[in-house]
């Protein structure tokens, strides 16, 4: 991943509890003082992962970023789990970038025509928009993608499922690509091929640029 470029990554607890998470998350730290490194606690709201980001910090473990599935955001403006987390997250010692989860894969599913309404909502809870396709390895829809752009405006949006070498040109109103399967070894869900992740670092430098005339 580092020799690919990649300028940072984030580690998922997939298949075992939290508690056991944090022991990997301060000896990768150990290992790379200086890697941007974000963490995911698999259904764990910012309610309680918060508190564990806290503590890691007391202890000088860095954390840059947390991504939670599921920020809680409500469509229709009821946000009171939303706002009980960040009154969680400014409670606690943690200060990195908070990636939230909305109209999120295996969470509660909105409609698409509420997906702006979603977004907009989001904005005041987190400090990048974090979305994706229905399910993991799949792309997101285009239109869901235009439609949170024009409803965030500026701020930071993440795209967190079905970004490939190929298919990556597509999306250049997504700031941050949050990806595993499309750049795994074709059959193996867990391990990253350094070629297609090198192929995909290829592709985003070229984002955002002007065009040669």
């Amino acid at each position: 991943m580092i020799a690919a470029g990649a300028p940072g990554c984030f580690l998922i607890n997939h298949d075992f509890e939290p508690e056991r998470f944090l022991p990997i998350i301060r000896n990768v730290r150990a290992a790379y003082p200086s890697l941007w490194l974000g963490v995911n606690f698999l259904a764990v709201t910012g309610k309680n992962a918060f508190p564990m980001l806290g503590a890691l910090a007391e202890d000088g473990v860095t954390v840059d970023a947390y991504w939670a599935d599921d920020a809680c955001i409500d469509e229709h403006g009821q946000n009171a789990e939303a706002r009980e987390i960040a009154q969680v997250y400014e409670q606690n010692g943690w200060r990195g970038l908070y990636f939230g989860g909305t109209c999120f894969k295996k969470q509660r599913e909105i409609a698409p025509e509420h997906h702006g309404a979603a977004a907009r909502e989001a904005c005041a809870f987190m400090d990048v928009v974090t979305t994706s396709g229905v399910a993991t390895g799949q792309e997101a829809d285009l239109g869901k993608i235009e439609t949170f752009r024009a409803a965030i405006g500026d701020k930071p949006l993440a795209l967190a499922s079905g970004i490939t070498p190929e298919n990556a040109a597509s999306y250049a109103d997504v700031d941050c690509f949050m990806v595993a399967t499309g750049i795994n070894i074709p059959g193996n869900f867990y391990d990253i091929d350094p070629e297609r992740l090198a192929a995909l670092m290829r592709v985003t430098r070229t984002l955002g640029q002007e065009p040669l005339t």
